[in-house]
């Protein structure tokens, strides 16, 4: 898929708008609930761990309604600036630049922002206006009021597991936004995914499945996170590729779940299990 990547003060900000393609498994009813939260105006919250296709799925959904979309990627240092637009200073004088939130509340687009929960709070109130049912946005430094337009939509996601008391959404912003629960898909579906993404046969497909379900089911571990399908496809495709089996379980399934090379071995003699070479 064809993205245009714009740096802005630190962010990039992706924006997609082709229609190529893409391809995405669903695994209940998040598209028909997506589709009537876009029908009715409501802005939509995605949860889940990491890996688990929430992006991919937004993506999806851009694609299948034919609206451009712009993807945040929150952190610690997204300013509300990041977010509307500032003013710059080029050759003939200062001049206003909208930020990807404007743009999208212009354009009648979907503005996404992935993990909105590292971003400082002060920044995340500016969403308040456009998550209700005034659907707006002020610009204090133009002395605009933009309404939304018929098609713009509001997203925004971020991992529950990553949660602490200085990093949790809101009561008052998460309270706006209709919510759909992801989780890693079914055996069945994820095999499906790793099929398709990596151009692998059902067989390896099922390996690797069984391994991540036994990674996944550990118990008394360090472990920060389990094995997410994102890892299971970038493995699929380096095995694809010729990679020999346990090299890509160590580089795709072990190193990126620890720094302890202890537990590196531990998940390794699980992998053994499933490719023993």
């Amino acid at each position: 898929m064809t993205q245009t990547s714009v740096v802005l003060s630190n962010s990039i900000i992706n924006i997609q708008s082709d229609n190529k393609d893409l391809f995405y498994q669903e695994q209940k009813n998040e598209v028909s609930l997506f589709e009537y939260a876009y029908a009715h105006q409501l802005p939509v919250l995605i949860k889940g761990p990491t890996g688990c296709g929430k992006t991919r799925f937004v993506q999806h959904m851009a694609q299948k309604l034919n609206k451009p979309l712009y993807t945040v990627a929150c952190h610690d240092d997204l300013t509300a600036a990041d977010l509307v637009g500032r003013h710059l200073i080029g050759p003939n004088g200062t001049y206003w630049q909208d930020g990807p939130l404007t743009r999208a509340v212009r354009e009648g687009g979907i503005c996404y922002l992935d993990e909105v929960v590292e971003a400082r709070k002060d920044t995340t109130v500016v969403l308040h206006p456009l998550a209700d049912d005034r659907r707006i946005l002020p610009l204090e430094r133009t002395g605009e009021l933009l309404e939304a337009a018929p098609g713009f939509m509001l997203v925004v996601s971020y991992n529950p597991g990553y949660q602490n008391l200085l990093k949790g959404m809101k009561p008052s912003t998460r309270q706006r936004f209709v919510a759909l629960r992801f989780d890693y898909p079914k055996p069945k579906i994820e095999q499906e995914i790793l099929m398709q993404e990596c151009n692998i046969d059902a067989h390896l497909a099922f390996k690797l499945i069984e391994l991540a379900g036994a990674l996944r089911r550990l118990e008394d571990n360090d472990l920060d996170e389990v094995a997410s399908t994102r890892l299971l496809i970038y493995a699929g495709r380096m095995m694809s590729s010729g990679m020999p089996a346990l090299e890509v379980c160590r580089c795709c399934l072990a190193e990126p779940l620890t720094d302890d090379p202890l537990t590196v071995e531990a998940l390794m003699d699980v992998a053994r299990i499933y490719f023993d070479e």
